[in-house]
């Protein structure tokens, strides 16, 4: 007897995406949290009234019907929906040199950047119009549609015209977003601009980062718009939920998978901390490569060469975090996003150099009390040479400096507006999310390395999230929920959605 067709280890975006789409197609799905709240990078935790994103806090697209966004196409298909504020522009970058506006608008944020280098300005046109034709091309074609094996190849013959577009694009859909730059912006501070979007949006810089990723970003923000979530990142999470359980799902919090369990080289279930073992002949793991491969599996369960390549990922720094709740008499005219980059003649990805900071009680004042702003600011920080031992509380004020340092940008009295703060380390991370070195996915340049994909050697046993697809955030999360589900049915089951998307 087994306990479900599919038990699914973790509640992030990924896990949940193939979980709802799976009971939507009428298989019996267990999805198990170790964490006693879903939702895994993307979940919001509320402390004396403030409500937080642990995680994710820039959306496209979450209630456009016209979005390409996976997320809000599995949303509608689940007959679920959230209700989201728009808001332009999107954020601020920060440099020692000044400010710069980051607008929706492809025409306002040339006339913007043409206020500082008229012909960076140029440049930069010439950049977006080589990669905006790979956006509208593969607005054609739906992600609901695609899948991870071969029957992909008639899958996407039915939407051939969209195909034929991406011909004259071939090129640049196998380019790095740098080796467009390299061709098109020669404007040193135009070339500094696409670096930080990229690093913001990967992880890595331009030539680390594959063009169709950029192009997604660009055609997302200027067709559709950005938008935030009402009642935060967590009403994401609530929704895949409830869609999940609408179609039969079963989501188990507080139930920590110890192994995957495989037996005559098949997967036969997992075994839970508790000693429970639930059976299932397909099992996705929602966990990272690195978890998945050292933790939840034996050495002998995989072939030593798979074992070895997906060990040897590199991983993205993890982040220092600070979350507060601050006192906002007088911040009338605050605006949301703000990008602070402290030290132009350093590296961005330095540690402390580049801080991002949302502040998403301007667009919905339920987050915060009456009277006051829930702000999250981050900055990567290395797993290594942290511990908890005597230094460690100390440690966590030192580093947290940059981000007030940051904060003080846009709020220079930040310090004496603070009524709650809480500091996240590399080691908050890696403990709450089970998260490998409290990394948030691999740091896979473009060119250099392919992302293992949501397939695995062993039968039965598949993977979704960071670790299968490029991109830090949350619709290349989605779209591996997608892909893991559409393989695991037939061609047919997947139309027949589609015939009612």
């Amino acid at each position: 007897m087994q306990d479900s067709d599919v038990i699914i280890i973790g509640s992030g975006i990924g896990g949940l995406t193939a979980g709802g789409l799976l009971s939507r197609y009428g298989k019996r799905v267990i999805v198990c949290e170790s964490h006693n709240i879903a939702g895994g990078a993307a979940h919001s935790f509320t402390r004396r009234r403030f409500i937080f994103d642990s995680g994710p806090s820039f959306y496209c697209g979450l209630s456009n019907p016209h979005s390409y966004n996976p997320l809000r196409q599995v949303l509608e298909v689940l007959g679920e929906s959230i209700k989201s504020i728009s808001y332009d522009p999107p954020g601020h970058y920060h440099f020692p040199e000044g400010t710069f506006a980051v607008y929706s608008s492809i025409e306002q944020y040339l006339e913007t950047v043409a206020k500082i280098t008229p012909l960076g300005a140029r440049e930069l046109q010439r950049f977006i119009q080589r990669l905006l034709p790979l956006y509208e091309s593969l607005q054609g074609i739906p992600t609901l549609a695609l899948r991870a094996d071969w029957q992909l190849i008639p899958t996407l013959l039915k939407y051939l015209p969209s195909l034929l577009k991406m011909l004259p694009h071939l090129g640049t859909i196998q380019s790095s977003v740098g080796q467009v730059m390299d061709r098109e912006v020669q404007d040193p501070w135009v070339r500094r601009l696409i670096d930080l979007e990229c690093f913001l949006l990967s992880g890595l810089k331009a030539h680390g980062t594959i063009a169709p990723e950029v192009a997604f970003m660009l055609g997302e923000r200027s067709h559709i718009g950005v938008d935030y979530p009402i009642g935060g990142s967590g009403v994401i999470v609530d929704a895949l939920v409830r869609g999940l359980k609408r179609w039969g799902g079963e989501l188990r919090l507080g139930t920590h998978v110890e192994q995957i369990l495989v037996e005559s080289s098949k997967v036969a279930g997992v075994r839970l901390r508790n000693g429970e073992i639930l059976k299932a002949p397909v099992v996705i793991s929602n966990a990272s490569i690195w978890d998945t491969c050292n933790n939840l599996l034996r050495p002998e369960n995989l072939p030593a060469s798979y074992r070895q390549a997906s060990l040897k990922t590199p991983a993205v720094d993890s982040f220092m975090h600070l979350h507060l709740g601050i006192k906002a008499e007088g911040l009338e005219h605050l605006t949301g996003h703000h990008v602070v980059v402290h030290d132009t003649q350093q590296d961005i990805t330095e540690p402390g150099n580049t801080c991002m900071i949302s502040i998403p009680s301007v667009w919905d004042a339920t987050l915060a009390p009456s009277g006051h702003h829930v702000v999250h600011a981050y900055t990567l920080e290395p797993y290594s040479n942290w511990q908890r031992d005597d230094r460690y509380e100390e440690k966590k004020k030192a580093r947290s400096q940059s981000l007030y340092k940051a904060l003080e940008c846009i709020i220079p009295d930040i310090r004496q507006r603070v009524v709650i703060e809480l500091i996240g380390t590399p080691l908050t991370h890696a403990y709450y999310l089970r998260r490998y070195q409290g990394t948030y996915g691999p740091a896979i340049a473009a060119g250099q390395g392919m992302f293992l994909g949501t397939t695995t050697p062993i039968p039965g046993l598949y993977r979704v999230g960071d670790s299968t697809m490029p991109g830090i955030g949350v619709p290349a999360v989605a779209a591996s929920g997608i892909l893991c589900a559409n393989t695991l049915v037939t061609p047919q089951q997947t139309a027949e959605i589609l015939s009612n998307y």
